[in-house]
């Protein structure tokens, strides 16, 4: 086991773009017991404090992660349970969603409860062939509280979501993949997960933080209101060197020549 749960650890791609992976080696089983929530947490307030270009989440061992250490549930009362999950949306999975930039998740692995709903934080989530996945919170009687169904239903649709949710079973690669939850299967995740991650943050990393903006604004209020957000967020593109450099570019030497440096 490595000193700390998870390592954040910054570099740069050939062209010079900052990017940021951060991975869970907490134990053979990576659990989520307090000291992983809290390091993951602090990991996500530097990525916020500091955003690179683009961020990539993995984990070492044979797994992913086999879900929450059900110590951090016993004895809890209905309002210290209220104020765990309003934590970790708060800590984890609105800051890692709000990133200004490209968010991967690379699972070869088994990616259990917590995991699996920071996953569905994620812009992006790569898999393994033999990868699998569960919100296998019914084997305590709680529902997952992370933003687990409400994510999965919005990338599978709801029927799949309660599926998945109250059966507790374990769902394959190959099956999210067919529901839209899974973007890509690869055989080394960890490698197409890293190229994907360099091949994005070279990219108009300005340009990208507003497809989140648009897509998080038809999230909360449909195709109207990321209608009414499009224009300013879109708008806003034209002032910013990327832009700028990569039409000077087109109109020179044809498209797909430009570089970017992230302004």
């Amino acid at each position: 086991m490595a000193d700390a749960p998870t390592s954040l650890v910054r570099s740069t791609t050939a062209a010079g773009a900052e990017v940021a992976v951060l991975t869970f080696d907490h134990g053979p089983l990576n659990l989520f017991d307090q000291a992983m929530f809290d390091a993951v947490a602090a990991d996500v307030a530097d990525l916020v404090a500091n955003p690179p270009r683009a961020v990539l989440l993995r984990a070492e061992g044979k797994v992913n992660s086999a879900g929450v250490d059900v110590h951090v549930f016993e004895g809890l009362s209905a309002a210290q349970g209220a104020d765990l999950w309003r934590g970790l949306f708060a800590d984890i999975a609105h800051p890692l969603e709000a990133l200004p930039c490209p968010v991967i998740y690379a699972a070869h692995g088994l990616t259990l409860t917590a995991a699996f709903e920071i996953s569905l934080a994620c812009d992006i989530i790569l898999a393994g062939p033999k990868a699998k996945f569960g919100l296998v919170e019914t084997v305590v009687g709680l529902t997952p509280s992370m933003g687990g169904p409400q994510r999965l239903a919005e990338r599978a649709g709801s029927g799949r979501a309660r599926e998945l949710v109250m059966t507790g079973d374990l769902y394959d690669a190959q099956t999210l993949k067919e529901w839209g939850v899974v973007n890509q299967i690869h055989d080394d995740v960890d490698a197409a997960a890293l190229a994907l991650t360099h091949r994005l943050a070279d990219g108009p990393t300005v340009a990208h933080a507003a497809t989140k903006k648009i897509v998080a604004a038809w999230r909360s209020g449909g195709v109207a209101h990321a209608d009414e957000i499009t224009s300013e967020v879109s708008g806003a593109l034209f002032e910013t060197e990327d832009l700028r450099g990569a039409v000077q570019s087109f109109l020179a030497v044809g498209p797909g020549k430009a570089t970017y440096t992230g302004k």
